[in-house]
């Protein structure tokens, strides 16, 4: 059975974007069928003209749908994926949680296998506060959390994170070891669908 997978994140200023791309490309190169979806966007205009690298992004990534509450029934797992703002989620991504009370009053978010990414602008700026915000949401809905882990060693090179995988954004904007960031999101995406399936067959 081929595993439905949602891959719903919020990125400002594009870091986000590039590594739900690459976890997409991992999934579909290991059988999953794919929904990539952005959050809906809360900051106006104005925030978001003062920031070439978010406008930037806002604009490039237009073609990309908004997540749905129907989304998430239709996915067998799921991968978030957020920045960290001041150490915690998004609001952005916590808002479309937020909304979901009617389906996990009724049980339609149980038994998802989910994983989460973070970055942040320095190593030390909240991406594990920020996957393990995440999954404290899915302990909620009763998901399966399919953690990184120590499993592959592009963990250990991608900084460490065992809990998923998290990038560091230099001054510039620029996402620092993304060769190696690249890797670990692409094993880490394999880990979930590879778990998600076993469990489907």
């Amino acid at each position: 059975m081929t595993t439905k997978l949602l891959i719903a994140y919020y990125s400002s200023t594009g870091t986000g974007t590039q590594m739900v791309k690459w976890a997409k490309e991992a999934a579909e190169a290991n059988g999953a069928e794919v929904r990539l979806r952005k959050v809906h966007e809360l900051a106006p205009d104005v925030a978001i003209d003062s920031n070439p690298a978010w406008r930037k992004n806002v604009d490039a990534s237009k073609e990309i749908p908004e997540v749905t509450s129907d989304d998430l029934l239709w996915a067998d797992a799921y991968i978030f994926s957020s920045p960290s703002r001041f150490g915690v989620m998004a609001s952005q991504l916590k808002q479309f949680f937020d909304l979901q009370g009617g389906l996990w009053a009724q049980g339609k978010l149980a038994n998802k296998f989910v994983t989460a990414f973070s970055s942040a602008q320095n190593p030390n700026g909240g991406q594990e506060q920020v996957i393990q915000g995440i999954y404290t949401v899915m302990q909620h809905w009763g998901a399966i959390i399919v953690p990184a882990g120590y499993v592959n060693p592009s963990t250990f090179a991608a900084g460490g994170n065992p809990y998923g995988t998290s990038a560091s954004i230099d001054g510039e904007g620029n996402m620092l070891k993304a060769d190696e960031v690249k890797a670990a999101i692409q094993d880490q995406t394999k880990r979930l669908v590879d778990v998600t399936s076993k469990y489907l067959a």
